[in-house]
Protein backbone atom coordinates (compact mmCIF):
# COMPACT_ATOMS: atom_id res chain seq x y z
CA UNK A 1 0.00 0.00 0.00
CA UNK A 2 1.25 3.78 -0.85
CA UNK A 3 0.91 6.30 1.19
CA UNK A 4 0.29 9.73 -0.16
CA UNK A 5 3.37 12.23 0.55
CA UNK A 6 2.34 14.95 3.32
CA UNK A 7 1.85 18.23 1.27
CA UNK A 8 1.71 21.15 3.32
CA UNK A 9 0.00 22.88 0.55
CA UNK A 10 -3.06 20.65 0.72
CA UNK A 11 -2.89 20.90 4.51
CA UNK A 12 -3.09 25.00 4.05
CA UNK A 13 -5.98 24.58 1.64
CA UNK A 14 -7.72 22.00 3.82
CA UNK A 15 -7.38 24.49 6.49
CA UNK A 16 -8.79 27.56 4.67
CA UNK A 17 -11.53 25.74 3.24
CA UNK A 18 -12.48 24.72 6.75
CA UNK A 19 -11.94 28.23 8.12
CA UNK A 20 -14.19 29.81 5.09
CA UNK A 21 -16.81 26.93 5.98
CA UNK A 22 -20.08 27.16 8.02
CA UNK A 23 -18.92 24.72 10.63
CA UNK A 24 -18.28 26.13 14.02
CA UNK A 25 -15.84 24.72 17.08
CA UNK A 26 -19.37 24.36 18.55
CA UNK A 27 -20.63 22.02 16.41
CA UNK A 28 -18.34 19.40 17.42
CA UNK A 29 -18.09 18.40 13.75
CA UNK A 30 -17.12 14.29 13.20
CA UNK A 31 -14.22 13.56 10.48
CA UNK A 32 -17.19 13.18 7.56
CA UNK A 33 -18.71 16.38 8.41
CA UNK A 34 -15.10 18.06 8.30
CA UNK A 35 -14.47 16.59 5.10
CA UNK A 36 -17.84 17.27 3.74
CA UNK A 37 -17.02 20.90 4.99
CA UNK A 38 -13.97 21.10 3.18
CA UNK A 39 -15.06 19.73 -0.08
CA UNK A 40 -18.16 22.04 -0.13
CA UNK A 41 -15.99 24.77 0.45
CA UNK A 42 -13.68 24.05 -2.31
CA UNK A 43 -16.27 23.35 -4.58
CA UNK A 44 -17.95 26.82 -3.69
CA UNK A 45 -14.91 29.13 -3.77
CA UNK A 46 -11.87 27.48 -4.59
CA UNK A 47 -8.34 27.71 -3.16
CA UNK A 48 -7.96 30.73 -3.72
CA UNK A 49 -11.62 32.00 -2.72
CA UNK A 50 -10.84 30.79 0.54
CA UNK A 51 -7.80 31.54 1.48
CA UNK A 52 -9.06 35.01 0.45
CA UNK A 53 -12.26 34.64 3.16
CA UNK A 54 -9.11 33.77 5.23
CA UNK A 55 -7.18 36.92 4.57
CA UNK A 56 -10.71 38.85 5.03
CA UNK A 57 -11.29 37.61 8.28
CA UNK A 58 -8.28 38.60 9.58
CA UNK A 59 -8.02 42.12 8.23
CA UNK A 60 -11.61 42.38 9.44
CA UNK A 61 -11.63 40.48 13.15
CA UNK A 62 -7.97 39.22 13.58
CA UNK A 63 -8.89 38.60 17.10
CA UNK A 64 -11.30 36.23 16.38
CA UNK A 65 -9.95 34.89 13.14
CA UNK A 66 -6.59 33.74 15.18
CA UNK A 67 -8.74 31.40 17.24
CA UNK A 68 -10.70 30.22 14.19
CA UNK A 69 -7.65 29.26 12.14
CA UNK A 70 -6.31 27.49 15.17
CA UNK A 71 -9.18 25.30 15.49
CA UNK A 72 -9.01 24.75 11.59
CA UNK A 73 -5.65 23.45 11.77
CA UNK A 74 -6.08 21.22 14.66
CA UNK A 75 -9.60 19.60 13.38
CA UNK A 76 -7.66 19.31 9.41
CA UNK A 77 -4.63 17.88 11.54
CA UNK A 78 -7.17 15.19 13.13
CA UNK A 79 -8.77 14.22 10.17
CA UNK A 80 -6.85 14.33 7.58
CA UNK A 81 -3.45 13.52 9.48
CA UNK A 82 -1.33 15.70 9.44
CA UNK A 83 0.65 17.19 12.36
CA UNK A 84 -1.27 20.07 13.82
CA UNK A 85 2.55 20.99 15.63
CA UNK A 86 4.12 21.69 12.10
CA UNK A 87 3.00 25.35 10.33
CA UNK A 88 0.83 25.23 8.45
CA UNK A 89 1.64 26.03 4.67
CA UNK A 90 5.24 25.89 5.39
CA UNK A 91 7.23 23.55 2.48
CA UNK A 92 10.07 21.66 3.16
CA UNK A 93 11.46 22.63 -0.09
CA UNK A 94 13.32 26.22 -0.24
CA UNK A 95 12.89 26.64 -3.76
CA UNK A 96 8.85 26.21 -4.16
CA UNK A 97 7.18 27.18 -0.89
CA UNK A 98 4.02 27.44 -0.01
CA UNK A 99 2.14 30.38 0.90
CA UNK A 100 1.47 30.95 5.01
CA UNK A 101 -1.86 32.59 5.60
CA UNK A 102 -0.71 35.39 6.83
CA UNK A 103 1.97 35.41 3.94
CA UNK A 104 -1.10 35.10 1.37
CA UNK A 105 -2.79 37.54 3.54
CA UNK A 106 -0.33 40.19 2.96
CA UNK A 107 0.20 39.05 -0.79
CA UNK A 108 -3.69 39.92 -1.39
CA UNK A 109 -4.29 43.23 0.58
CA UNK A 110 -0.92 44.55 -1.81
CA UNK A 111 -3.04 43.28 -4.65
CA UNK A 112 -6.08 45.46 -4.09
CA UNK A 113 -4.11 48.53 -3.16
Amino acid sequence: MRFAPYDPCITATRADALFASALQHSDEPSAGQVQQAVATAIRAYGDLGCAARVAQAFGEHPETAVTRMRWACTVVAGVFGSSPAEPVGVSRSASAPCPTPPRLARELAGAGA
